[in-house]
Order: C-alpha cells, then structure tokens, then sequence
C-alpha cells in the first residue's frame, strides 16, 4: 500500500436534500436532522448540494441559516452555488449574514459558467439581458470582491437619518478565506489557485486529453497540484475531495443490496468520457470500512488531501444516511486515521 504523505484531519459529508413536492417540508426537516446527527458523530462539516427547478435544495443558504441555530461546532458547506443563476452582490449579503450567524461557520462552494439547460430557463432568469450576461469568472470576481470587502459603490456616509456603507454589510471579515471553487478541469483548478479561493473536487472530472489513457484518479490528482502550484498559500492550500463514499459495517443485508445495485447501474460511465463535455465519474466505494480504506489509500488524488466531505447518493432513504453516517464517523474515519472532532 502506498504511504499517506496527508493524514486524514477533515472528515465531511455532502447530501442534495431530497424531498417529496406533496411534502416539502418533511424533506428538508430530514436535512437538517442529518446535519445535527453529523454534529453529534463528530464530523467537521456538513455540505449541501444546490439543485433547481429540481426536488433538492434550491436555496441551501436558507436552509444553512436553518442549520446555524441548530447546531454550535460543525461547519456548514454548499457544493456548490451555480453563479449563473445569481446576482454576487445580493449573494454576497445572504452569505455574509448566514456566516454571521452561524459563528463563522459557511464555507460557501461557487462555481461560473452557464447555468445548465441555460436556454431554457435564461429568459425567466434574465428578461432583455440573458446574452450579455457574463457568466464566466468575472461573476466570480464580483462575488469574491464583495464579500471580501471591498467597495461596491463610491457612495457611503450619512444622507438624513440613514448612514450608508460602501461595502457589503454584515462584513465577515473570514468569509473570504472559506470560499470554495466547485473545480474539474485544469483550467477552473489554476483559476482558482490564482485568486486564493480553495478547491472542493469531486467524483467528476473533465477528460480533456481526447486520446487517453482516462485514469479519474491521476485526472485529479493533476488538477489539485495545478491548483497547489498556482496558489499563493503553496502546498498548504486547501482541497477537499467528495467522492461517493457507502459504507456497509452496519447495513442490513437488504441495504447492501441496494447499495450494491446502485454502484453497479452507474459503473458504465466511469469507463469512459461521458457527453461533449467529456466527463469522467469515479466508481461509487461500496463495502466495509476496511475495504473503502484500503481502495482510498491506493488513490493518487486521496493521497493529497487531508480533507473529505464524502457525498451520499442521491436516492437513499432517511435511514439509509443515517447508517451510512454513523458507519462514517465510527469506523471509516478511524481505518483513514483520522481522530474524532472534539
């Protein structure tokens, strides 16, 4: 087994928030009762997905705001905010309030580019301006610089009664270091070494070479030390990976099935890129502590990072999480030699 250069010292988990639409509620009383077990099991952070105009969390700020008067240690995530499909100055505000309340606790995840199926939604997104919009990283620059304080009008003082800034108020003067890029190519990983952002990578990847060989691992591996050598901060910056992480130690039979089932439907696309973006999935862990362990220590990207927020699939049952949860905590954490959070 190869060496581990990163010890294990951040143990994290991710979920989209399902819900039912005859019974929302019920679906995001469910997360948030995950994020308060996830406190209880001694993990270092909980993170959200953010879907819309789908049955997951479209406003995980909202629901981390939830969350903040809920829980008093664990860090609250969002992975990841597409920036298409929001104004970075109002974004700014609700996140600088949510870290506020919280503690100092959000580590909002962000991403540029155009929204998907962007066509057929830019017109209720932007009436009149959907083709001018930018929704590269310049969006991205907004957002970063009005959450790190820096002037958005040239106006500030009193007029009346009133007394005006001309900064983002609350001003949370770490938010900015807790910012993440939702990153899969080389491009988005150097971009973001660049401006000082850190790097949440996942279970996909871009296949940019048209040729091959497509090994996911070695794929991201290059992306996390293009990111590392193109931030100020070196190899002391800041990466977390999400791959799709079940462990079985204490699954019924039934829910290994299940488990197993889900892994082997979605192993087709892990052969091979998938689409004319050409992503690259990593295969889903599946099997016991031990064995998820042993698979992880033998992968190139794991290897350099010292940072997990594991994601869980997306169709699972209440129950299934909270298995898979405490499987995490108790036993997987431990085989990756990490020690419980205080």
């Amino acid at each position: 087994m190869p060496p581990i250069p990163r010890p294990l010292r951040k143990l994290g988990f991710l979920t989209i928030g399902l819900f039912d639409e005859a019974d929302p509620r019920r679906g995001h009383e469910s997360t948030l009762e995950l994020i308060e077990l996830g406190e209880r099991l001694g993990f270092d952070s909980a993170w959200l997905r953010h879907r819309h105009l789908q049955y997951g969390i479209s406003s995980p700020v909202t629901v981390l705001a939830a969350a903040s008067q809920r829980t008093r240690r664990i860090d609250l995530g969002i992975a990841v905010t597409p920036l298409g499909w929001e104004n970075p100055l109002r974004l700014a505000e609700d996140l600088a309030t949510v870290d506020v309340l919280s503690g100092g606790r959000l580590n909002p995840g962000v991403s540029a580019g155009p929204p998907m199926h962007y066509d057929r939604v830019k017109d209720a997104l932007y009436p009149g301006t959907a083709d001018t919009e930018d929704l590269g990283y310049g969006r991205l620059e907004r957002l970063l610089d009005a959450v790190r304080g820096k002037p958005v009008t040239d106006f500030s003082g009193a007029e009346g009664f009133e007394v005006y800034s001309d900064r983002v108020q609350p001003h949370s003067p770490g938010l900015g270091g807790r910012m993440w890029y939702g990153g899969g190519s080389l491009r988005s990983a150097r971009w973001a070494g660049e401006h000082g952002m850190n790097l949440l990578t996942s279970s996909v990847v871009r296949a940019e070479d048209p040729d091959g060989p497509w090994d996911f691992a070695e794929i991201q591996l290059s992306h996390i030390r293009a990111f590392r050598a193109h931030h100020p901060d070196g190899e002391a910056a800041r990466v977390s990976q999400g791959l799709v992480v079940i462990p079985t130690d204490s699954a019924t039979p039934g829910q290994r099935a299940r488990y197993a089932e889900y892994a082997a439907r979605r192993a087709a696309r892990t052969t091979s890129p998938q689409g004319p973006a050409r992503l690259l999935f990593a295969p889903d862990l599946v099997g016991t502590s031990a064995e998820i362990a042993e698979r992880l220590h033998a992968h190139a990207a794991f290897r350099e990072v010292d940072e997990v927020a594991f994601a869980l699939p997306f169709t699972f049952a209440h129950e299934d999480y909270v298995q898979i949860l405490t499987d995490m905590a108790t036993k997987l954490g431990p085989a990756l030699g990490r020690r419980p959070a205080a």
